[in-house]
């Protein structure tokens, strides 16, 4: 099984790719997608379309994992998030990709034991589990921490 992993943003969106096989994780790649500051949001939501498009083009993932968008206190930035989210997902469905979504809660605990853990110790545990250099940049690593939520998951309901 082949998982890409999406931490979505409209300046940032973090994405890792790990592959799964008997228990063991390898991870494939890892990356930002930075639209321009300066763009419009109709032209950053096509950076994240063209984007994760070509990344699924040349990984192959079996499945895409997006973080939900979490509803704070400012309604404003949720609803632009959504749209980076609707974005990426509509790269994977034209794909025929199934999409699973994790809140941050549920990413934070299967990564670190601990739901309320902040985005250093996901960065921590990442690059623990996975055994990669921790110079990675937290978009990054929140994208491979979803990647690690569902296989953990995945295990889970195997079980």
């Amino acid at each position: 099984m082949r998982i890409l992993g999406i931490d979505p943003g409209l300046t940032k969106t973090g994405f890792g790719i790990i592959d799964v096989q008997n228990e063991n994780l390898k991870v494939i790649d890892y990356g930002i997608i930075k639209p321009k500051l300066k763009d419009k949001l109709e032209k950053r939501l096509l950076t994240i379309f063209q984007d994760v498009s070509k990344i699924i083009k040349e990984y192959n993932p079996t499945i895409v994992c997006i973080e939900e968008v979490f509803y704070g206190k400012n309604f404003k930035s949720a609803l632009l998030l959504g749209q980076a989210r609707g974005a990426a997902m509509v790269s994977a469905a034209l794909e025929n990709i199934t999409i699973f979504e994790y809140s941050a809660k549920k990413i934070k605990q299967s990564v670190t034991g601990n739901g309320n853990a902040n985005k250093e110790q996901v960065k921590f545990m990442v690059t623990s589990i996975l055994n990669i250099d921790n110079n990675i940049g937290l978009d990054a690593s929140d994208a491979l921490g979803v990647a690690i939520c569902h296989f953990q998951q995945f295990r889970v309901n195997e079980l």
